[in-house]
């Protein structure tokens, strides 16, 4: 590498625990505040820690008032920390994974205190969405993306299916066109990822199908059918990072610690307008962010990428945006996606496990929790928990999530301590020591005792926690 490449002098950000609440349809029947709260105790569990240890929090979400977060975060503690909320549409989740990097990497010993770095950063990602497909919200004013869906009609026009729907589908087209790929190669996307859910305990759907049913399934816009398409999800995940130093502090926590070798959010490019279905949904900036980001790992080109990277979770909302994806991440020859598709090299036994958790079309999509749980599927795998979905060998893993408007996060995870996940498992100390359970393959919940043991010490409030704990604990 590069005398002065920033991987040499940047400080370093660890992954130290993650929670998961599972994924539901979305029907009301559970609160943001329930969804955050189980998702935030679990991640203070595994990172074993307490709430005082956390310098600053960061809400994720995309549909709420504003201060959820501190709505979310005062039932852990109220100990005056600062509290950001974040929306940034889809890739919201990995956006608050990025901004607690950065405030970690502003310098270690910042402490709690308003200047310098974090030494630790909770981030806490939840969706209560409404059923049916996304739309905008507020009807007196422009809409965001409007201009994404202008050019979209001046290319493609316009139907009555789901606009998002339209966009990702036209980009789908526009591969096939291109390059040869056909309908059968989206949906066989879509099959693997609904074969990994069976063995996730989060997904919202654990269903397998066949090729054929998935092709049967009613067609939503050309080539995608219905099960080639994400469901809007409620949900919550959440994840602690941390410093160098705060590690360095406590050498017993290291074993469960990843490291997060490089991150690049960034955003579109010119080309996004330059009249392709295929740029308008993001791939030159997910190009641009998938090399800035292999580059700060020490992944010098997609060629040696192709070789090193051996699990990813990416983002598919629909099967033809994950077959864009697998392109621009460089995870095969240019063009070539749906050629990786039908020699198996997306699912165990190839080349590179994609969304072994499921991803979005089987697990779920609550909006602002989506790229928190995929880090936590990574987490997990490099971790070798993930015994009933393992990708053994994995020593690197790759993340990526996407917003339209437009945002997208790419990351990179490696152990601490470098090994493969076969090498060693973390330990099962770590596990007592945390949940009390392998929160890879069951998803279960925690006792009182367990609360108080991460709950502030000194800053809780029972009324601002209210009925919350009794309505998580009852849906135990």
């Amino acid at each position: 590498m590069p005398p002065n490449d920033p991987q040499k002098q940047a400080p370093k950000a660890y992954i130290l625990g993650v929670g998961l609440t599972k994924f539901i349809k979305p029907r009301g029947q559970v609160d943001y505040t329930a969804l955050g709260y189980e998702a935030g105790i679990k991640a203070l569990l595994d990172a074993g820690i307490t709430y005082d240890d956390v310098d600053q929090g960061i809400a994720c979400y995309c549909y709420g008032d504003s201060t959820c977060g501190q709505r979310v975060f005062y039932q852990f503690g109220l100990t005056k920390i600062p509290i950001l909320n974040v929306n940034n549409n889809c890739s919201t989740g990995s956006t608050g994974l990025w901004m607690a990097r950065e405030a970690v990497r502003g310098g270690g010993g910042g402490g709690g205190g308003g200047g310098g770095g974090k030494d630790c950063v909770m981030v806490v990602g939840f969706e209560k969405m409404f059923p049916g497909s996304l739309s905008a919200f507020f009807k007196d004013r422009e809409n965001p993306t409007g201009t994404f869906g202008a050019m979209m009609a001046a290319t493609r026009g316009v139907t009555n299916a789901p606009g998002a729907a339209q966009m990702f589908g036209n980009a789908g087209r526009e591969y096939m066109e291109r390059y040869g790929a056909e309908a059968a190669d989206f949906a066989e996307i879509a099959r693997v990822n609904h074969e990994h859910s069976s063995r996730n305990p989060y997904s919202q759907f654990r269903d397998v199908y066949t090729l054929e049913q998935i092709l049967a399934s009613p067609t939503v816009h050309e080539p995608l059918t219905k099960l080639q398409c994400c469901p809007t999800s409620d949900g919550g995940a959440a994840a602690v990072v941390v410093s160098e130093a705060f590690l360095a502090a406590r050498p017993g926590l290291r074993q469960r610690a990843v490291l997060i070798k490089g991150q690049c959010l960034a955003t579109d490019t010119p080309d996004v307008f330059n009249r392709s279905a295929i740029s308008l949904m993001g791939f030159e900036m997910t190009r641009y962010a998938a090399q800035t980001a292999m580059r700060e790992a020490g992944i010098a080109s997609f060629e040696e990428a192709r070789e090193a990277i051996r699990v990813c979770e990416l983002h598919d909302c629909f099967s033809a945006n994950e077959m864009i994806t697998l392109d621009a991440l460089g995870l095969c020859e240019p063009g070539k996606a749906h050629e990786m598709v039908r020699r198996g090299d997306i699912t165990y036994g190839g080349r590179c496990v994609v969304n072994p958790s499921g991803g979005l079309i089987s697990k779920g999509h609550p909006l602002g929790a989506t790229g928190i749980a995929q880090c936590a599927e990574l987490v997990w795998q490099l971790r070798g928990w993930a015994t009933n979905r393992l990708v053994p060998g994995a020593r690197l893993a790759l993340q990526h999530n996407l917003g339209l408007g437009g945002a997208v996060v790419v990351t990179v995870y490696e152990r601490a301590d470098g090994r493969g996940n076969t090498d060693t498992e973390v330990g099962r100390e770590a596990v007592e020591e945390g949940v009390g359970y392998n929160a890879a393959v069951e998803a279960r919940g925690f006792t009182r005792e367990q609360v108080e043991r991460v709950r502030s010490r000194g800053a809780r409030s029972q009324w601002a926690l209210g009925d919350t704990e009794e309505k998580v604990r009852a849906r135990f």
